[in-house]
């Protein structure tokens, strides 16, 4: 390259949206082998040229004149792209979707045990300088090259820069007597083994060397085997290691690192080709099965009441995928489901299945993940965060419960793993297979408009059939339990079947006010009140994680007259041990289920009948399968109704009805009860008969009528800080702004804008939140006309010190 250099753009860590780009930098020129999309590297980033993390983005040809222009890229992290191909695509696709910046696309992508550290660290340079230095410089530098280690000569040079000899130290650097570069340190090592093979000089010339019998016998093993790990010499040929390393001395061998990737244990397995399909079954498989084998990009729903089979049919895909030679990537909605889904189909499938979700150690995330790139796993199953899994030749994506919302993310990159995985179809010329009993509007929306085929299953697998279902009015009462749910759980109890308690609340009271001043008592920190948890005695917020120790004192007046009202999960515990005290009872919450395998023991344990009576908050409700469990009871169902957002009876009836199916599954009769404080409401009677088709036309006529999703889409554009008047006029500013824009531009991007206003819950973790809501149509030239508006509103002085966000078809409600 001539008269010409080489320059990489780059994705800078810890840059705002704002001020997010592909920053160029200059390529050293004895590193351009080096320089790669999808390769980290350390570069000067600002006026103070502080070292930043970044990516490769791409690479270009600049003239040579122009290189002073260019910044220097300081140091690679790695010696070979950590992402590459597809990936890339994704990071592209992140940034222009999600509105987030480069680099959070690109740490999206990666698991954690990936991320790497970097410290600027100092060694002796060498050759050493002719440059004369003072004479404090050169007794510092005599105490350097007098210690007895590198690490040690590097310990004191760190040691230097921190005490009165930082002067002496700063002059060694500045002459070159000492030098500095980045020390990287990957958050999980790689495991590795020392291996051990033969030199191409002692394969060439084998008689050129002496060696001892001990050595011979390690040698002939090593001719015979290829390479062979330095204990495996040392069982099979009864040597030492020292041999070892004495035939590395000798030039006769060589030892490298080789890097494990664990495969999983697998006991016992089941073949798929024993699984037997209804008519229902078959037909749903026999047409999607044709629309993988068509091998274009395509989508379907598969739409089935609660306990109607699904995930066979989701087997014999799995099967038929497998056996055409492409692979399959299946994301569940919780960590809850995932050990049943994984246990289910590792049974099937064997060690092909690898499995992705955070709750894994790091370094077993790590291993699954280099598994799957180098091609040793055919099936990936987890939750949001494997839609990004590096498997090749996708023929089929499941998206299960796909009406969930935890497959869209909450924090920066704001994207939604369904579209992530509708993308990745595209690519692969896949199929995506969305699967519910309560499919989201937007997606049944689809079906009818065309866009999305549609095959349903109609009938339960089992001959029990649907459950019973009675709502029990509430009014009135005042208690925890109706008089028929204590009646049907013991009966349940006498015939040794089991039950399922929903109350999606977790904590033992919900409310507390002082009876003297009326004040509830409130977090701190947000504007909503604290939980009291009685198994620690603590008062504490779900939102920001505020705890302290319950004293029963009022914190407004100091009065002793607390009164706690609502009830949560551990109350509901409680109340359960003194209504049946023989009764053998789990609590499933997220205070029970925070140590790493808790939902596999607990899930596993119900199964086996250790538990009669499992009470839990929403993570029991779906895509869970108990045989033995013919009773499911509701409290306070009505309780998410009145949630503020436009999904809240969306939310309300897939809960109902999904939990309402965790009964009757196997050959028993189910029954459920439903408790409510409003037992005429359409959507808990149209939840209690898991009429879901009659519950999507009556929703979508309200959205139609008020427009939102799926005839238009939502746009959120969050405000907050610490200092309410800024959160306020930050809104305000950007609301005008938006409407100045709106009206310049000359494309066509309808528009129309609610608020600003305070969000439902004004205070989180210290600071206050506003928000405006604009219906739009997401597309491109949104998207472009939004980044800018944000991009214009950073340089303004109200919007100093105020955090804003963008999310796009994300919660409106709290």
């Amino acid at each position: 390259m001539s008269g010409e250099r080489l320059a990489a753009a780059v994705g800078v860590s810890d840059t705002a949206f704002d001020f997010d780009r592909k920053y160029r930098y200059l390529v050293p020129t004895d590193s351009h082998s080096r320089a790669l999309p999808g390769v980290r590297v350390i570069v000067p980033f600002g006026k103070g040229n502080r070292k930043r993390m970044g990516v490769i983005l791409f690479t270009e040809v600049i003239p040579a004149e122009k290189a002073a222009e260019y910044k220097l890229i300081s140091a690679f992290a790695d010696t070979e792209p950590v992402i590459k191909g597809e990936q890339l695509s994704l990071l592209f696709l992140l940034k222009d979707y999600t509105l987030c910046t480069y680099y959070e696309a690109f740490k999206t992508l990666i698991p954690p045990g990936l991320s790497v550290n970097f410290t600027r660290r100092y060694r002796v340079a060498q050759p050493k300088p002719a440059d004369v230095i003072s004479l404090t410089a050169q007794k510092l530098y005599s105490e350097i090259i007098a210690a007895k280690s590198v690490a040690e000569q590097q310990r004191r040079i760190e040691v230097a820069f921190d005490t009165e000899d930082s002067d002496a130290a700063r002059e060694l650097a500045d002459k070159g007597y000492i030098e500095s570069y980045e020390d990287f340190r990957r958050r999980v090592k790689d495991e590795t083994v020392k291996m051990v093979r033969l030199t191409e000089g002692y394969l060439s010339s084998p008689e050129a060397y002496n060696v001892t019998p001990k050595q011979r016998l390690a040698m002939e093993m090593l001719q015979r085997e290829g390479t062979a790990a330095i204990r495996e010499i040392e069982y099979v040929c009864g040597v030492t290691a020292s041999v070892v390393r004495n035939m590395e001395k000798n030039g006769v061998a060589e030892l490298y690192e080789y890097e494990v990737i664990h495969t999983p244990d697998v006991h016992e397995t089941v073949s798929p080709d024993e699984i037997t399909l209804n008519e229902d079954q078959q037909r749903a498989f026999d047409g999607i099965s044709s629309m993988i084998s068509a091998g274009k990009a395509d989508a379907a729903l598969l739409y089935g009441v609660t306990g109607s089979g699904k995930t066979l049919v989701f087997a014999k895909l799995i099967k038929y995928t497998i056996d055409i030679g492409r692979n399959v990537l299946m994301l569940v909605p919780e960590i809850s489901l995932t050990p049943q889904t994984v246990n289910r189909f590792t049974a099937l499938f064997g060690d092909t299945v690898s499995v992705m979700h955070s709750g894994l150690p790091l370094s077993v995330r790590l291993n699954e993940y280099k598994r799957i790139k180098a091609g040793g796993s055919r099936i990936v199953i987890g939750t949001r965060s494997a839609v990004f899994a590096p498997l090749d030749n996708i023929g089929l994506i499941i998206v299960d419960e796909e009406g969930e919302r935890t497959y869209k993310s909450e924090s920066s990159p704001r994207y939604n793993a369904k579209d992530i995985a509708g993308q990745r179809c595209i690519t692969h010329k896949g199929v995506l297979l969305l699967a519910s009993a309560t499919p989201s509007i937007e997606t049944y929306y689809m079906t009818q408009k065309g866009r999305c085929r549609l095959f349903k299953l109609p009938h339960r697998y089992s001959e029990s059939g649907m459950p019973a279902v009675d709502i029990i009015d509430m009014c009135g009462t005042g208690r925890i339990f109706s008089e028929r749910l204590v009646c049907e759980v013991n009966e349940n109890l006498a015939r040794g079947e089991q039950s399922i308690l929903l109350l999606n609340r977790r904590g033992y009271n919900t409310y507390m006010v002082c009876s003297d001043c009326k004040e509830p008592l409130v977090c701190p920190n947000c504007s909503v009140p604290v939980t009291y948890h009685k198994a620690n005695n603590r008062i504490m917020c779900h939102y920001c994680g505020f705890s302290e120790e319950m004293t029963g004192v009022c914190p407004k007046c100091g009065s002793a007259r607390l009164r706690r009202t609502g009830m949560g999960t551990q109350k509901l515990e409680e109340e359960l041990r003194e209504f049946f005290p023989d009764a053998r009872i789990l609590r499933m919450d997220a205070d029970t289920t925070y140590s790493r395998y808790a939902y596999d023991k607990r899930f596993t344990e119900f199964g086996e009948g250790k538990y009669d009576i499992m009470v839990g908050t929403q993570m029991i409700a779906k895509g869970l399968d108990f045989p033995n469990v013919t009773l499911v009871g509701v409290l306070n169902a009505d309780k998410s109704l009145f949630s503020g957002d436009f999904r809240s009876y969306e939310r309300t009836f897939s809960l109902i009805a999904q939990v309402v199916g965790r009964s009757g599954r196997g050959d028993k009769c189910g029954r459920a009860l439903i408790q409510t404080l409003v037992p005429d409401h359409y959507v808990i009677n149209l939840a209690a008969m898991q009429n879901y088709e009659a519950f999507y036309e009556q929703e979508a006529a309200m959205r139609k009528a008020l427009l939102y999703p799926p005839f238009c889409d939502i746009c959120v554009i969050g405000f907050s800080s610490p200092i309410e008047k800024n959160a306020m006029n930050g809104s305000r500013v950007f609301a005008a702004l938006i409407k100045e824009s709106h009206g310049k531009t000359d494309k066509r991007i309808p528009l129309k804008m609610l608020g600003p206003s305070k969000c439902e819950i004004e205070r989180i973790n210290g600071k206050y939140r506003y928000r405006i809501i604009l219906k739009c149509r997401n597309n491109s030239d949104f998207r472009e006309f939004i980044g800018d508006v944000r991009k214009k509103a950073a340089a303004m002085r109200e919007l100093s010190g105020v955090s804003v966000y963008i999310d796009i078809n994300g919660d409106i409600g709290a």
